[in-house]
């Protein structure tokens, strides 16, 4: 599992995803959380490096800038390039999947969804990213 002092950013147009990701991720134990509401603010926020950023929670429709828009920023800049990445979508569609796979998406997660299936997402990057099986 990540460490408590990690820092995320929860982008999402809906108030009350945001919300609702906030919440399980401090019932996580995580405190640095900062939200936004949409890849256009979250991408400003990453640029400008205040807040710092460990770990991406975006949603895939948005105005302005989708999560897609967003990963694929993230993807191509030296500085971001390896911040894990979790894609939320209320679409399962195999095109959108494959999409972010080949955008380079760490996981992804279908709404709605549970408090244990976030921590099993973030829980299943780490592992990914550290080589644990």
């Amino acid at each position: 599992m990540y460490p408590p002092e990690t820092r995320f950013l929860v982008v999402d147009d809906a108030a009350t995803m945001r919300m609702l990701v906030g919440k399980v991720l401090r019932q996580l134990g995580y405190t640095n959380i900062v939200e936004c509401e949409n890849g256009a603010v979250a991408w400003k926020l990453l640029e400008e490096g205040n807040p710092a950023t460990d770990f991406v929670i975006s949603d895939w429709n948005m105005p302005d800038a989708t999560g897609l828009t967003l990963l694929k920023n993230v993807r191509s800049s030296d500085r971001h390039k390896d911040l894990p990445f979790l894609m939320v979508t209320s679409e399962a569609s195999n095109e959108q999947v494959v999409e972010a796979i080949r955008a380079g998406v760490d996981n992804y997660i279908i709404k709605p969804f549970t408090g244990d299936s976030l921590k099993a997402k973030i829980d299943s990057i780490y592992k990914k990213r550290n080589g644990i099986k």
